[in-house]
């Protein structure tokens, strides 16, 4: 057995081997809004529940390794002091993923993911109209863990409201768990689903996805693709070119030879097929034909 003080480590080797260790963990997806109102939406797997009476949640924001800055989490949290956790479904993993990546400040990340905003009753933040699960919190404390990269900063918030979704009741109105489906962080680019265990997705583009919101209206508003598949697409650093679809046209013409007068439908099918083997490109160049 290798054995290590965590001194000996760099602070990245450490949260590697700490997020590989301890898992899986649930996912805390937070929307916060700043100051001026503007909403930001992020994911967390430092978190979970700790009391029923007063209900009470913590999750952890922690400072980045890379370059010891906050995030806009933590920074919205600190300047209102609200917070709405959302749960996380299968059904909604890679639409979670993106919203992950470190887009800009003032950047919805709602938008970019393709989520809808909900209005909460309570708090101000908005609720991510997708998850079957959300919580209302105000936050009671916030206890930072240190100051240089990697540290952690405990969000003590207390559920003023949940909501939840009735298709994931039973007839006794309790959760029923398979119903729920929910998605859980391990180390890597690996999840866990509760029905049948790990799997992974690939980590957000550090040079930023485009997003769902910039993709074209015949494909974010797809009666074909779903949430998770627009996730897919929407981490790509760039659409192909118009002579990179017409070079692929002819390429794939004996497989597919109508594809340029095939329906928004047939080709949104077309390209579920090459997501399903993970290949962004050629099914973008499919619903961009």
């Amino acid at each position: 057995m290798i054995s290590y003080e965590p001194n000996q480590l760099s602070t990245g080797k450490l949260h590697s081997y700490l997020l590989s260790a301890v898992a899986p963990r649930p996912i805390a997806f937070a929307s916060t809004i700043d100051a001026d109102g503007n909403p930001n939406l992020s994911p967390f797997s430092f978190f979970n529940v700790f009391s029923a009476n007063p209900p009470i949640m913590v999750f952890s924001p922690a400072r980045r390794v890379r370059d010891n800055t906050t995030k806009h989490t933590l920074e919205n949290i600190l300047a209102t002091k609200e917070v709405v956790i959302n749960v996380v479904s299968f059904d909604m993993v890679q639409q979670m993923s993106l919203s992950s990546t470190d887009y800009p400040i003032g950047v919805n990340e709602f938008e970019k993911a393709g989520f809808n905003m909900l209005k909460s009753d309570i708090v101000k933040p908005f609720r991510v109209a997708e998850s079957p699960v959300q919580f209302e919190c105000k936050v009671n404390d916030i206890i930072h863990l240190g100051t240089e990269g990697g540290a952690g900063n405990l969000i003590i918030c207390e559920v003023v409201k949940l909501h939840i979704e009735e298709d994931v009741l039973d007839e006794n109105d309790q959760i029923n768990q398979e119903k729920l489906d929910l998605v859980s962080r391990a180390g890597g680019s690996y999840y866990s689903r509760a029905k049948n265990g790990f799997f992974e997705i690939p980590k957000p583009l550090t040079t930023l996805g485009i997003g769902v919101d910039v993709m074209p209206d015949h494909v974010k508003n797809s009666m074909i693709l779903t949430g998770n598949q627009l996730g897919m697409l929407g981490n790509v650093e760039k659409l192909p070119t118009a002579e990179a679809v017409k070079e692929f046209l002819e390429t794939v013409s004996q497989n597919h030879p109508n594809i340029k007068e095939a329906s928004h439908r047939n080709k949104h099918k077309l390209a579920q097929n090459y997501l399903s083997f993970g290949d962004l490109d050629s099914a973008w160049k499919i619903l961009l034909s």
